[in-house]
């Protein structure tokens, strides 16, 4: 586990300082571990060692993370947590007071002064994010600040969005400075096009750009670059020769660095202000789920038909980058771990996984298909870099208490000018305002308001300039959405009527447990005189009501269990004050529809429907360790907690459809949750259940229940 020759990501170097202190390089290395954490190495006097936990503390910790390039320490960890190391251990008694340069100017017992053990081998976690200015790494001891990169356009392509093609230009010492071509690769520009959100780089046609250099007063960088096209960021990059910069005679060979990258098909250019609908990949055997902003997710793969997750051992910005560009975007920017953005279902598909960076998909990486040990607690997602479309510039949310709320407001054209105006709140609901947040990076909605007298918005931007927008939730941004174009029709018009959001960063996401209604689905014949509450309550289907007291009712019953797998509670939207009180069964529902029961036909018509409408939400079972925080008992508080399912067993009333009219034959027996999405949550792919159903007159089978709109007939 030792790097004979340490990429740049874990090595820092310092030249001798003023003080006389000595130069020593760093690195983070051992067992089980990221690229930003690990036991800390020192090299000194020509030989790697290690460093003892004794006085160690998160000073230290943040001393050796900035030398290292990282922003900050988050944790310190001793006892050789990373494995034991080999050879000197160089330091000992460190104190640092957090301020220092490098570790070499902290206080200790002096190099190679120590009284400690290998098991003593101190390690660290640094933050993931980079310092600027930390971007390139030198192995000869010379440290390059370089702040910044950019893709800078010509005029012609200014107006495109995104930005695909153009020099490239890096920022040192404050200066915007070209590269030299003359030992630029394909590989430099695959770095540079996933930095950007790009999934791939292209030939690029010199001749115009060769024109405009010679026009152009050049400033070259001193060094050229050397990468091999799997890192997800140019600072993991090795630096090439040195460059002598002798005016224009510097890049004789060549011309500035020239750079053309190829979008993913949701970020296709276009010179208008308006965007293709966002495009959806035909059948992606991997998908993001749970992010929060486009390009953020939990990886699933679809194996057999049935999609499963991805176990964090060994998950790295490797991994991830290949699922980045796999779907459009371009490199990682973070690999997570540890389930961060929610847990998934069903099986956990792949685990172990090692990819070489140059995969089209994440399934030809090498994995391991046994994943023993693997909980749901240990789900791979990623962060991707996604291009700058500007999505956010044509959209404001004004007059609410904090940046995550306020009266939508949007950039529309007018008499050949750009102006603010409002919304229409007309059908204006969860999944228009889910796009807003998206396309503001605010996360998801977590309300949706068709009324906002009570926000202030800007005067000017009254007047409605977008109606009867309808979006179906995938969209990049509103005008993406169905809308009315440039006639608009809003009978209440704007001003207190306009449409407005609040936005969060996490959301609840519910999900049915599938086995559990295959497993307890049964026919019970049942007496009307003893439905007089279901029947009060618009459970049974409409011929009930001209039935005889005496007669029977067939009800397909079945129990089901909703898990609350997301990552923040799900609360009703109804207010306390606004809850119905149903007598008959004497508690309160909270949601006036929660979910919908039917039996369709074959070809997807409706023949029979549960009418189970509202629910009393509570926490019937947690998982090991958490606690139930809501019980529908005594006007308790209402929902489910993250980690906590709610049960409805089949023996209560409506926990079934009316069949008593259906003839025998196949059907799709089908369970919506959340169905006028009502609740804003992560993901509403999951919240249908569909499965074959065969009934001969007398019983009836359930079998192949699946979460998901897909179902093999």
């Amino acid at each position: 586990d030792h790097c004979p020759c340490p990429p740049a990501s874990c090595l820092a170097q310092l030249p001798s300082s003023d003080s006389g202190s000595p130069a020593i390089q760093l690195r983070l290395a051992g067992e089980k571990r990221k690229h930003y954490e690990g036991r800390v190495e020192v090299f000194y006097n020509g030989e790697w060692g290690t460093v003892c936990d004794d006085d160690f503390s998160i000073y230290a910790a943040r001393v050796v993370c900035k030398e290292l390039g990282f922003v900050d320490a988050e944790s310190w960890s001793p006892s050789a947590k990373y494995g034991r190391g080999e050879g000197r251990i160089w330091l000992d008694n460190v104190h640092c007071t957090g301020g220092e340069k490098s570790l070499a100017h902290c206080q200790s017992n002096g190099f190679g002064v120590s009284d400690c053990k290998h098991s003593e081998d101190v390690g660290v976690v640094c933050t993931q994010k980079r310092i600027p200015g930390f971007k390139f790494i030198r192995n000869q001891g010379l440290t390059v600040q370089v702040e910044d990169v950019r893709i800078r356009a010509t005029y012609s392509h200014r107006k495109r969005i995104p930005i695909t093609d153009g020099f490239l230009e890096v920022k040192d010492g404050g200066k915007w400075r070209q590269i030299c071509n003359e030992e630029w690769t394909e590989m430099n520009s695959r770095v540079i096009c996933g930095m950007y959100g790009f999934p791939g780089e292209k030939r690029v046609n010199t001749r115009p750009y060769k024109l405009l250099a010679k026009r152009r007063k050049k400033n070259y960088w001193g060094f050229s670059v050397n990468c091999t096209g799997n890192e997800a960021d140019l600072s993991d990059c090795k630096l090439g020769r040195e460059i002598e910069l002798k005016g224009n005679h510097t890049c004789e060979q060549g011309m500035p660095v020239v750079v053309s990258c190829v979008p993913g098909r949701a970020f296709a250019p276009s010179v208008s202000a308006g965007f293709r609908k966002a495009y959806r990949v035909e059948q992606p055997l991997v998908r993001l789920r749970g992010g929060a902003m486009i390009g953020e997710g939990r990886v699933e793969v679809l194996k057999n038909g049935e999609w499963g997750t991805v176990c964090d051992d060994n998950w790295n910005i490797r991994a991830a980058t290949v699922v980045c560009r796999e779907l459009g975007f371009g490199s990682a920017k973070e690999a997570l771990t540890g389930a961060r953005l929610g847990q998934g279902m069903g099986p956990v598909h792949m685990n172990e996984v090692e990819c070489s960076g140059f995969e089209k998909s994440l399934t030809e990486c090498y994995f391991n298909r046994d994943a023993l040990g693997c909980s749901h607690e240990e789900d791979a997602a990623v962060k991707c870099n996604v291009p700058a479309m500007g999505f956010n510039k044509r959209l404001r949310l004004s007059g609410g208490r904090n940046p995550y709320e306020g009266r939508v407001e949007v950039l529309a054209e007018k008499n050949g000018a750009l102006v603010w105006g409002t919304v229409c709140s007309d059908s204006w609901g969860t999944m228009e305002a889910m796009v807003v947040c998206r396309q503001l990076g605010l996360g998801f909605a977590s309300h949706a308001f068709q009324e906002t007298y009570y926000w202030q918005g800007d005067a000017s931007a009254d007047a409605v300039v977008m109606s009867g927008v309808r979006c179906s939730g995938t969209e990049l941004t509103v005008d993406q959405c169905l809308h009315h174009g440039k006639h608009i029709e809003c009978p209440k018009g704007g001003g207190r009527f306009s449409a407005g959001v609040s936005c969060t960063q996490t959301a609840p996401d519910l999900v049915l447990n599938a086995p559990v209604v295959e497993q307890t689905t049964y026919l019970e014949d049942r007496p009307m005189y003893a439905l007089q509450c279901a029947h009060e309550e618009h459970c049974l289907s409409s011929t009930a009501d001209k039935a005889d007291p005496t007669s029977y009712r067939r009800l397909l019953r079945f129990s089901s269990q909703i898990h609350n797998n997301g990552q923040s509670d799900f609360r009703p939207r109804a207010a306390h004050h606004s809850w119905i009180w149903h007598e008959c069964h004497r508690h309160y529902h909270s949601m006036e529809v929660f979910t919908h029961y039917d039996l369709l036909s074959l070809n997807g018509t409706k023949v029979a429907e549960g009418h189970k409408a509202s629910f009393c939400l509570e926490d019937t079972h947690c998982d090991e360790g958490i606690q139930k925080r809501y019980e529908c008992a005594n006007f308790g508080a209402q929902g489910i907690t993250v980690g906590c399912s709610d049960t409805y067993r089949h023996d209560i009333d409506c926990q079934w459809i009316d069949i008593t009219d259906l003839k025998p034959g196949d059907y799709i027996f089908q369970v919506v949750i959340n169905p006028n999405y009502e609740v804003a949550e992560s993901d509403y792919s999951n919240n249908i259940m569909k499965c074959r159903s065969r009934y001969d007159g007398q019983r009836i089978w359930t079998y192949n229940c699946h979460i998901g709109e897909t179902i093999s007939l």
